[in-house]
C-alpha cells in the first residue's frame, strides 16, 4: 500500500507502549558515579566520527521481518556493542550482540510487547550472551511463539534441515552496570553527558507522533505532556552555530527513519522524557570461548524436539539441493584498466590484511547463512561481504558503518536463491538497481513465497500489533526512500597475483571452493587438502594474504558460518596448492558512490 500505509501507521504507534520499567532494581547494578565538571568536557561528542574514528556498529530495523517492540532490548545491545568497539579500539571484528537472546530468555521483560533495558544488562551480568551469528533476529519472542530452549545462546543449520549448538562459541559479558540519573534535570544532563565520555547509552523516550514524523534537524514539541514508551540510543550531543545545545541519538526503525537512522534532539528540556531515564554497561575485555557439552554438534535437546521436527519438513526441498554455487554468467562490465595491469606484483607486500591496515580494521559485520534455518545462500552473502567492506574502504571506514542485505538478492532471484546461485548475479542486480542494507530486509534464510522483487520484498517496514504464536499477519508496507548501494565495474579474476593486486587496491574479493565435509570441520591454522578434481560448491571473501613463520603462504577468507566457525568466521587457506580451488574462480565489484 506504500506511504499511505505508514502515515497511518504512526498514529497506531504513537500510542503503543514497548517500554515497561521494572517495578525493582536488578541485583548488581550500581548508580553511574563518575560525575565530570560540565567544563571539564568537550562541548561536542559524537562516537561516529571520534578523532576522525567511527566507533558505532551498524544500524538495526526492529520492525522486520514482522513488528515486533523490541526497542529495550536494541537501544540496549546497540549500546553495549558500540562500548566494545570502544573498548577494543575498534580493532577487528566488530562484536555486534543478538538481540534476540532476550526476546527468547529474558523473562523478566516481554519479549515483543516491552521491556526495560537495564533487565537485558542484569541479564548478561549473570549470563553472559553472543552476537547475531548465533542468534538471527527473528522479530519474534517468548509470548509468540519462541522460547529459551531452542539451542540458545548458539545455534547453527544442517543441509538435512537439523540444527544445533556448535561446539565452542564465543560469550561476552558485562563488568557492571546500573542508572544514569539524578535528582534532578540539571544534575541528570551532567550524568547523561559524563557517562557518554565512556560510550553510548540507553535511554527511554515518548514517541510520539511528531517524533515518528521527524526527518531530520533539532528535535522539539510544544508540549511538556509525555510518557516513555521507547528506548532508544544516545550516541553524543553537541552544540550548533546559534548555541542550541542537542543529543545525538540512534534509533532501531532502520536508516531510511530520520537522519539516516539517527536524530538530534534539544538538550536540557526534557524533550520527549529523553533526560528522565538512562541505563548504562560496561563491557567486560575478556571475551569467553564457551565450550558445548558434547563437544560436536550438539543434538537437540528434548524439550525442543518437536520444533526440530516441523522445521525438517519444511526442509525437504533443501535437502535434495542443499545449495551450491552455480556459475552460469561469465559477464563483466570493465571500463577501466583492472588492477592487475596496473598494479607490478613484485612490489605487493608480503602480507596484506583489510582487518588491520595500518591499524583498522575495514571489515563489515559477520554473517550466519544457516539461520534461522539452513539456507544455500553463500553466493549473495560473499559479494555482499565483499562489497560493504569495499563501501568502507572507498569511504575510509568513516561513519556510517554499512551492511548490505543478502536477502533482497534472494527475494528478487539476483543470481539464485536458498538452493545456491551466481555470485556473478550479484553484482549485476547492484550494477542495475542498487542493493539496500540490512535494515530494509531482516536476513530470513529462505525463499519468498513467490519470487515477485516486489516492493516488500527490497524494503519494507512493519506496524502493530506484535503477530499471536502462530501467525505471520503483521501489515507491512513498502519504503519508497530507502538508500541503495550501486555496482559500478564488476568481473572475473583468477590466478594468485591477479588476486592480490585485485585485493590490494579495491578491497576483498569474493571466491569459490570446494567446500568438502573436511573444510565443513576446521577449527583454525592453515589448511590445505589436496583434490584431484576440486567441485566449486561454495562462495567465500578473500579479504588478505600472509606468510606463515615456515614461509608457507596463505590466504585469509572469511566464511558465512558464523563466528562459531574456524577463526570467528575466517580461516586461513595454503596459496598456490591443496586449497580447494581458491584461486580458479573469483569475482569481483567496484563499489559506484557516485549514484
Amino acid at each position: 500500500m506504500g506511504r499511505p500505509l505508514i502515515l497511518i501507521s504512526l498514529l497506531l504507534l504513537g500510542a503503543s507502549a514497548f517500554f515497561i520499567k521494572s517495578s525493582k532494581l536488578p541485583e548488581g547494578q550500581i548508580q553511574f558515579a563518575d560525575v565530570k565538571p560540565l567544563d571539564a568536557m568537550p562541548a561536542n561528542l559524537f562516537w561516529g566520527n571520534y578523532s576522525g574514528i567511527n566507533y558505532l556498529t551498524v544500524s538495526r530495523n526492529q520492525h522486520i521481518p514482522l513488528y515486533c517492540g523490541s526497542c529495550w532490548a536494541f537501544a540496549a545491545t546497540s549500546a553495549l556493542s558500540d562500548r566494545f568497539k570502544i573498548l577494543r579500539n575498534t580493532s577487528w571484528p566488530d562484536i555486534n550482540l543478538a538481540p534476540q537472546v532476550f526476546l527468547n530468555c529474558d523473562l523478566n521483560d516481554q519479549a515483543c510487547d516491552g521491556g526495560d533495558p537495564i533487565n537485558v544488562y542484569a541479564y548478561i551480568y549473570a549470563n553472559g550472551t553472543t552476537d547475531e551469528t548465533c542468534q538471527v533476529y527473528k522479530a519474534r519472542g517468548w509470548t509468540n511463539g519462541e522460547t529459551c530452549g531452542h539451542f540458545q545462546p548458539c545455534y547453527t543449520c544442517q543441509p538435512n534441515g537439523r540444527c544445533g549448538v556448535p561446539a565452542t562459541y564465543l560469550k561476552y559479558n558485562v563488568t557492571s552496570y546500573g542508572q544514569v540519573t539524578g535528582n534532578n534535570l540539571t544534575q541528570n544532563v551532567q550524568l547523561m553527558m559524563s557517562a557518554l565520555q565512556q560510550g553510548p547509552i540507553a535511554c527511554g523516550i515518548d514517541a510520539t507522533d511528531g517524533f515518528h514524523s521527524y526527518t531530520g534537524g533539532i528535535y522539539t514539541e510544544p508540549t511538556d505532556n509525555w510518557d516513555i514508551n521507547h528506548i532508544i540510543e544516545l550516541v553524543g550531543y553537541g552544540v550548533n552555530q546559534q548555541g542550541t545545545k542537542y543529543w545525538i541519538g540512534r534509533n532501531s526503525w532502520g536508516t531510511y527513519w530520520g537522519e539516516g537512522g539517527f536524530f538530534q534532539i534539544i538538550m536540557g528540556q526534557n524533550m520527549l522524557d529523553i533526560e528522565t531515564y538512562c541505563v548504562y554497561a560496561n563491557p567486560d575485555p575478556n571475551i569467553q570461548v564457551f565450550n558445548s557439552s558434547s563437544g560436536a554438534l550438539a543434538e537437540e535437546k528434548e524439550e525442543v524436539k518437536a520444533y526440530v521436527e516441523m522445521k525438517v519438513e519444511a526442509a525437504i526441498e533443501k535437502r535434495r539441493n542443499p545449495g551450491r554455487v552455480r556459475r552460469i554468467s561469465r559477464e563483466q562490465v570493465i571500463t577501466s584498466p583492472p588492477s592487475w595491469e596496473t598494479v607490478d606484483a613484485a612490489t605487493l607486500p608480503k602480507a596484506w590484511d583489510w582487518r588491520n591496515v595500518s591499524g583498522v580494521n575495514y571489515l563489515s559485520w559477520n554473517r550466519n547463512q544457516h539461520i534461522p534455518q539452513y539456507c544455500g545462500s553463500c553466493w549473495a552473502h560473499g559479494p555482499t561481504s565483499a562489497l560493504a567492506d569495499r563501501i568502507a574502504i572507498l569511504r575510509n571506514n568513516t561513519f556510517p558503518q554499512i551492511s548490505l542485505s543478502p536477502q533482497v538478492l534472494i527475494n528478487c532471484n539476483a543470481g539464485g536463491n536458498c538452493n545456491g546461485g551466481d555470485p556473478i548475479g550479484v553484482y549485476k542486480y547492484g550494477h542495475t538497481h542498487g542493493i539496500p542494507d540490512d535494515t530494509n530486509q531482516q536476513y530470513v534464510a529462505e525463499n519468498p513465497a513467490k519470487f515477485s522483487c516486489s516492493g516488500t520484498q527490497i524494503s519494507e517496514t512493519c506496524v502493530p500489533p506484535p503477530p499471536p504464536t502462530g501467525f505471520d499477519n503483521s501489515t507491512c508496507s513498502a519504503i519508497t526512500n530507502e538508500k541503495l548501494w550501486y555496482v559500478g565495474d564488476y568481473g572475473n579474476v583468477a590466478g594468485p597475483n591477479k588476486m592480490k593486486a585485485e585485493i590490494y587496491k579495491n578491497g576483498p574479493i569474493g571466491c569459490g571452493i570446494d567446500a568438502t565435509s573436511k573444510f565443513e570441520a576446521y577449527t583454525g591454522g592453515i589448511y590445505s587438502q589436496w583434490l584431484l578434481l576440486p567441485q566449486i560448491n561454495h562462495e567465500i571473501s578473500v579479504v588478505g594474504w600472509g606468510v606463515a613463520i615456515d614461509g608457507t603462504e596463505y590466504w585469509i577468507g572469511r566464511n558465512s558460518w558464523g563466528t562459531a566457525w574456524g577463526e570467528n568466521g575466517f580461516f586461513k587457506m595454503k596459496m598456490y596448492s591443496d586449497n580447494l580451488g581458491i584461486e580458479t574462480d573469483c569475482d569481483w565489484g567496484i563499489p559506484d558512490l557516485t549514484r
